[in-house]
């Protein structure tokens, strides 16, 4: 009895869905601050942590959808 292991997702899907994933990363990455409880930081409400940051994580999770629904051409 051989049973189709045929995936779901392609291999093109899979890098791409990686791609997508280490964007979303790099976004959290770029919002993450460090504040102490003795010291206030006024640098948490800059640019990069409260716009940049953010907008890269959504491309990304657009990224991902994309790359989830992205069906390969067929090779002839």
């Amino acid at each position: 009895m051989e049973e189709n292991k045929k995936f779901t997702l392609a291999g093109m899907n899979l890098i791409l869905i990686a791609v997508a994933f280490a964007i979303i990363v790099l976004g959290f990455v770029l919002m993450t601050g460090s504040t102490t409880e003795v010291e206030f930081n006024p640098d948490i409400f800059s640019t990069r942590r409260i716009t940049v940051g953010p907008m890269i994580s959504f491309f990304g999770f657009l990224f991902m959808i994309f790359a989830i629904l992205y069906k390969p051409k067929a090779k002839k």
